[in-house]
């Protein structure tokens, strides 16, 4: 790659993945060319997950696994992953294997281009999202399209945590604790504060194996703040 990407951090957020963990770390070290490094940050796992991703990280040395001593919840876990990345642009990749893999390369691509942040989106033209709940899923796709017509935020999926990022401009950025909406969080701010932002598409698929932690009713909270705090934000500029 050139000088604008050195390589690829790669942070996968895990609490008690045992059943899908280890395949999304194998499929990643199988069709990931770019140089990078995986850094699985535990938080609080009570099944085997801690045991499977040490096993796998004596065959693979890029593999780092942290375990998240703060407060607990995705917001910590990000953060903890971006501070310990080696590289200079970084990429969370959710640990059940709903994101699709071969989307990264292309985002370094956007990366290489100049951009800050490029944002893997479902609701793009080309992009696709199948399974999950109903209700959340509606609740998604309303939050995303409406923030771009309201905003003009040059994104169609802000809630999608499937996004790569320069690491210098998170250094500039205060991620405040905001649960599974830190990602739409930390868009936003970077949009007002004039980074480049762009997209993608990407094919999403529902989880299929283990429980998701995400609950509906509190995370409805968080992205609702920062969604009145975006708009409010934009009519004030």
């Amino acid at each position: 790659m050139g000088k604008i990407l050195t390589g690829l951090s790669i942070i996968i957020p895990v609490h008690n993945e045992e059943g899908i963990i280890e395949k999304t770390i194998c499929d990643l070290e199988k069709k990931l060319k770019i140089r990078h490094e995986i850094i699985v940050v535990n938080d609080r796992s009570i099944d085997k997950t801690e045991e499977i991703v040490k096993k796998i990280a004596r065959q693979y040395e890029n593999i780092r696994l942290i375990s998240n001593k703060r407060i607990p919840g995705f917001t910590s876990v990000l953060k903890l992953g971006f501070e310990n990345a080696a590289y200079n642009v970084v990429v969370p990749v959710m640990a059940d294997f709903c994101d699709d893999i071969l989307t990264i390369e292309k985002m370094a691509g956007k990366i290489e281009q100049g951009y800050d942040i490029v944002c893997a989106s479902r609701y793009m033209k080309g992009g696709v999202k199948t399974g999950g709940p109903l209700l959340k899923s509606f609740f998604s796709r309303l939050v995303c399209l409406s923030m771009c017509w309201l905003i003009k935020c040059p994104t169609h999926d802000i809630t999608n945590a499937f996004k790569m990022y320069r690491k210098e401009i998170l250094k500039n950025i205060n991620i405040e604790s905001a649960g599974f909406a830190v990602s739409m969080q930390i868009t936003l701010k970077a949009f007002f504060a004039g980074y480049r932002i762009t997209e993608l598409p990407t094919t999403w698929k529902g989880r299929v194996v283990g429980q998701s932690d995400f609950g509906f009713v509190k995370e409805l909270k968080n992205y609702a703040g920062w969604y009145i705090w975006a708009v409010v934000r934009s009519l004030n500029r």
